[in-house]
């Protein structure tokens, strides 16, 4: 009954089309050249488009540039009449962040049986590809989440670190997501299927780091009654990721060195090398240039871990990302408690964009877990928020008229000057907003009432 109704919606039966409104799958239709004719709630809700954006264009506008093969599918499907499904792909949202989808393809026809377009529709997979428990420790490019300057640079080269074996030195304040790059340049490494093991080098006390690392022999110390493996041979094959090296004790350093330029070395109390193929992703929150100046850290060393490096920015310095990374982090946390997605106020949401995050992205998940917890309405006002947040002094909300940028129309006038200030900084909002001597948060809700967004 539901492909019948699929196949009747091409002519503009009211009815119909009501009916494919009120369903909880997304559905949209196309003309014979792919071009979007009709476009339901659920479609408007997955994809954060309304129709009034959406129609007329291209099906393809709504796929991620990896995934612009799917074309093919629904091209195929109006061309042979058969349908056709994707169990996972990859669509676009308004906000320009990637959403995992189910699609299928299926042909539309008029009462001759002549193929006159097509019907997609969209099964929202992002709460299964986050928590599906065979996903948890697999990671994609998709796991990032940022569309920043900072952050398009980092999605750039990431690639192309991952295909070669050399070390990598991640560094970035904490919380700014230094384990979960590491996590995303293995999984699309050619070491994918081999284990990825992490050693805290701050976590450990110095007597016990080294075995914790290398392993140790039998009758290496009082209690060591038989040979233990170290996470290096646990790694074989794979990946280790070094996290805060800052931290190592400078004698072990040297011991790291010689696994570095030769893939072997002792275990505590060993007297025969052992030999491992790894590769080495370490992660710091200090300046690993600072401490070797300071005598604090092996200079070789540095050099051996410093080929590939990679500066993950504070949440401070792209803060054009924090609306997607609200949306991101509220979609999962809203999931771990089987919770509908809740509204943010303006008045909350101009406290969240305004705010410095010291500690960056983990703050944030923390604030917004705190809002869940608190929030037990549909919409998370200022008052769900963390104390310290709510106490924050107000910032001025208005954009100074000029008379001559605001002659005429004002609204119109002022459209166009905040339009023209985001093509000048390249949609970069924080820039944007300290040119026109505003808020983020005012501009952020200037742009969603004129409607400007990237193209």
């Amino acid at each position: 009954v539901f492909k019948d109704l699929l196949k009747r919606v091409w002519f503009e039966d009211r009815r119909l089309k009501m009916i494919l409104d009120n369903l909880d799958t997304g559905v949209m239709t196309v003309d014979r050249g792919g071009h979007i004719t009709f476009f339901n709630r659920t479609a408007e809700t997955i994809t954060g488009y309304g129709r009034e954006h959406i129609l007329g264009k291209s099906f393809t506008d709504l796929l991620h540039a990896d995934m612009k093969e799917d074309a093919a599918l629904l091209h195929e499907t109006i061309h042979d009449g058969s349908p056709r499904s994707k169990n996972e792909s990859w669509i676009l949202t308004r906000d320009g962040g990637p959403l995992p989808a189910k699609v299928t393809y299926v042909a539309l026809k008029n009462k001759e049986g002549r193929v006159v377009g097509g019907l997609v529709t969209l099964g929202d997979l992002s709460l299964k590809h986050q928590f599906d428990t065979a996903m948890m420790d697999r990671y994609t490019f998709f796991d990032m989440v940022g569309r920043s300057p900072a952050m398009q640079r980092i999605f750039d080269i990431v690639p192309v670190v991952a295909e070669s074996d050399a070390t990598v030195l991640i560094e970035g304040p904490t919380g700014t997501g230094k384990d979960l790059l590491a996590k995303v340049i293995h999984q699309a490494s050619r070491r994918a299927e081999k284990p990825l093991v992490k050693v805290n080098c701050a976590a450990l006390p110095d007597n016990l780091l080294e075995s914790e690392m290398f392993g140790y022999a039998k009758g290496a110390f009082t209690g060591a009654d038989r040979d233990k493996p170290g996470r290096f041979q646990d790694a074989d094959g794979g990946t280790i990721f070094l996290d805060e090296i800052g931290d190592m004790p400078f004698g072990l350093q040297a011991k790291l060195l010689r696994v570095l330029e030769d893939g072997e070395f002792y275990p505590l109390g060993g007297r025969k090398p052992t030999r491992v193929d790894i590769r080495v992703i370490s992660a710091t929150n200090q300046e690993l240039e600072k401490l070797v100046r300071e005598k604090k850290f092996r200079q070789d060393l540095f050099y051996r871990l410093n080929v590939m490096r990679i500066d993950m920015p504070p949440l401070k310095e792209r803060a054009g990302d924090l609306p997607l990374l609200i949306g991101y982090v509220l979609k999962r946390l809203t999931a771990t408690r089987n919770r509908p997605l809740p509204d943010i106020s303006e008045d909350a949401m101009e406290v969240l964009l305004n705010h410095d995050y010291p500690g960056n992205i983990r703050e944030l998940e923390n604030i917004l877990e705190h809002a869940m917890i608190v929030c037990r309405e549909d919409t998370i006002t200022r008052g769900h928020l963390p104390t310290s947040l709510q106490d924050h002094p107000r910032p001025p909300l208005e954009i100074p008229r000029s008379p001559t940028a605001f002659s005429g129309d004002i609204m119109t006038g002022e459209k166009n000057v905040i339009f023209e200030a985001l093509k000048k900084h390249r949609w970069h909002r924080g820039a944007t907003a300290t040119a026109l001597n505003i808020d983020r948060s005012t501009l952020w809700r200037k742009m969603r009432r004129y409607g400007l967004f990237p193209e």
